[in-house]
This record gives structure tokens, C-alpha cells and sequence, in this order.
């Protein structure tokens, strides 16, 4: 356990390196993203930092779950900084070698092809990723369903039997030796989405960092040329906000919940801006970028969404949720919706679930 014990304090270490280079890179006039990202992150990590300590606690957990836990935390940093080194040697002799013969040419020409898109197709390659990415583990958690359900005959680590995660974390605090029961309680499909997550959001990261330090390389910094616009270039990239709200709702949310987050910020999201620029005739008072028509189409999808996953009641609440979270982002409020949503949709959620015990039920669990 002494090994996994330093393990524990060199991932502690690089949680503060990664606290300490986003406020550090951040644009200091996008004030709101920069403290509901950094609140975000800290909120994450401290949550990790605590289960973890928790977890040492508990003998029984030593043989197996201790290290598999403490190698999915820590591996990904340990991997993601080989690269980030890896790709700076190769960036080193790549610039020492051809000396003034760079990709400038290259990257321009590329930039001058991205600004003459239009701004439907522009949205259209900056959403789809996140449309992808729900249906991709939408797809997995459907078969997953039927599979285990054909296996056991039941679907016993796909939904948890408590879904109330304010009060398992309250549990695991206040009661000695229950930190076992509650892992394990969680099922399979939680930590498959949660690290999911975790991983993208520490690349998104990691892409981030090394653009703004022209002296490191990452592998996706290219990205950065086909997908940023001039003001992202000077803050961060939405993809990073994305990840960030993400991981959060994948940490603090049950899987249903954390699926009904994920299509809002995807599916529902694409409606609205969509929409929004092909017949957005009406625009919002105090935010021109945005039209009536983007968002009523938004509340449509969010309504029939999240009422297939988490019941009309629930429906009702994240539909107004998403509502006043597009209206009011960018103008008057300047603040990423791809954070805002899944990170304020998570909290709605544990506070409701919480104090007012008000659970959802799947719709789509019927059809199986």
C-alpha cells in the first residue's frame, strides 16, 4: 500500500498543476467560466481526493479495488504527460531541423478556409462531436441493458437501486466502513461514463495547456486551428468547457440522469442553434445572437429527451433548467452553455433529489 500511497500524492500534486495552469491560461475577462471551470474542477478532484482517503481506510479494499481505482485516476495524467513530452521533443527537433521552414503557410491557409465557412456549417462541425459522443454511449448503455438483462434477468448494474448522491456521499462521510457498500452499489456503467470523462476532460486539458505555451506540443493542437474562433483562441476552446460540465455530471449524477445532461447539451443544444440560424427571425431582446425560434425548438427537444429518460416531473424541471441557461448565456451573462448546463443541471439535481426526495423513472426501460 506504500506504493499506491505515493501514487495517491504524485496524482494530488498534478491535480493542483492542473488548478493552478487553468486559472494561470485563462482569459482574465471571462470571469464567470473561468470561476465556474476552476469550481468544477475543484469540486471533482476533492471529491476524488476524499473517496480515495476513505477508500484507505477500508482493509478490505486493499487487495484490489485500491489499486484499480488509483491506477484509473493517476494513469491517465502519468500518460498524458509522456505524450505532452513526447510531442515537445518532436516539436523541438522538428523546429531545430527545418529551422524557418515552419507549417505558418500552412495553418494560415487553413484559417482562411475555416473563416469562409458558413455559419451553419461552422455549428453544425462544432456540435456534432457532442451528438456523436451521446449516442455513441447511449448506444452502449441500451445494448449493455439488453445483454445483462438476457444474462441475469435483471439490469443490476446498469441503474443504481439509490440513486440520491448527495446522500451516498453524505454515507460514505458519516458512516465508518461504508465506503465499500457504496462503490460497489454504483454498478459498472457509472465508472465506464464517469472515467470516460475524466480521461477526455484531462486531453481537453492537456490540448489547452500546450497551445497557449508555443514551446510544448500536443497531438490535437491542431484542432485548434479548424475549430476556434478568433475570441476562443484567446480564452478556451467550448470543446474544453464541454468536458469539464461533463465530467462533473458524470461524477455526481446517477447514469439515466447523467445520459438526459449529456443529450440536453448535445442533441438539444444542436436543436436551438440550428434552428436558431436557419429561420431565427425573432431575436431575443438582450441577446441578438440568439433568436425565439432557436430556442422554443431547444425546449421541444429538451422536453421529449429528457421525459424518455427521467419522466415528465423531471422533464418539466431540466426543460426550464435549459431554458434559462441558453437565454441568459454569452448575453447577459458572459458564461459557456456548455459548461453552465451540465454543471447547473447536476446541482438542480442534487439539491431536488436531496432535501425534497423526488425520484425519476425511465420511460425508456418500458420498451425493453
Amino acid at each position: 500500500m506504500t506504493v499506491f500511497f505515493y501514487w495517491f500524492l504524485l496524482m494530488l500534486f498534478s491535480y493542483f498543476i492542473v488548478l493552478f495552469f487553468f486559472m494561470h491560461f485563462s482569459y482574465k475577462k471571462e470571469v464567470l467560466n473561468n470561476f465556474l471551470g476552476f469550481s468544477a474542477l475543484s469540486l471533482t478532484f476533492l471529491i476524488i481526493i476524499i473517496v480515495v482517503l476513505l477508500m484507505f481506510q477500508d482493509a478490505t479494499l486493499y487487495s484490489a479495488t485500491i489499486p484499480i481505482f488509483s491506477l484509473s485516476f493517476g494513469l491517465p495524467l502519468l500518460i498524458i504527460g509522456a505524450i505532452i513530452l513526447i510531442s515537445s521533443v518532436l516539436l523541438f527537433s522538428f523546429k531545430k531541423i527545418f529551422k524557418n521552414k515552419d507549417l505558418s503557410k500552412f495553418w494560415s491557409s487553413l484559417e482562411e478556409k475555416t473563416k469562409k465557412r458558413s455559419k451553419l456549417r461552422a455549428d453544425t462541425y462544432r456540435k456534432i462531436p457532442h451528438v456523436l459522443t451521446f449516442i455513441g454511449l447511449f448506444f452502449v448503455w441500451y445494448l449493455g441493458v439488453i445483454i445483462v438483462k438476457d444474462l441475469s434477468g435483471s439490469i443490476i448494474g446498469m441503474i443504481p437501486d439509490e440513486n440520491n448522491m448527495f446522500l451516498l456521499f453524505l454515507t460514505i462521510i458519516t458512516e465508518p466502513n461504508s465506503i465499500s457498500a457504496v462503490l460497489f452499489s454504483l454498478g459498472w456503467f457509472y465508472y465506464l461514463l464517469f472515467f470516460f470523462f475524466y480521461g477526455f476532460c484531462l486531453i481537453m486539458l492537456a490540448n489547452e495547456f500546450t497551445r497557449k505555451v508555443k514551446s510544448l506540443g500536443f497531438p490535437f493542437n491542431f484542432l485548434c486551428n479548424v475549430l476556434l474562433c478568433e475570441e476562443e483562441k484567446r480564452s478556451y476552446g467550448t470543446y474544453l468547457f464541454f468536458a469539464i460540465g461533463q465530467m462533473v455530471a458524470a461524477l455526481i449524477t446517477p447514469p439515466m440522469v447523467f445520459l438526459t445532461i449529456l443529450g440536453m447539451s448535445s442533441l438539444a443544444d444542436l436543436a436551438t442553434s440550428q434552428v436558431g440560424i436557419r429561420y431565427g427571425k425573432n431575436k431575443i431582446k438582450w441577446n441578438n445572437d440568439k433568436s425565439w425560434q432557436g430556442a422554443i425548438a431547444g425546449i421541444i427537444a429538451c422536453m421529449i429527451l429528457c421525459t424518455l429518460f427521467v419522466g415528465i416531473y423531471w422533464a418539466l424541471i431540466f426543460t426550464f433548467a435549459f431554458f434559462i441557461f441558453d437565454v441568459f448565456t454569452n448575453k447577459p451573462f458572459n458564461v459557456s452553455d456548455n459548461l453552465l448546463i451540465p454543471f447547473g443541471c447536476s446541482l438542480i439535481f442534487l439539491f431536488i433529489r436531496y432535501f425534497f426526495n423526488f425520484d425519476y423513472y425511465t420511460i425508456i426501460l418500458t420498451w425493453i
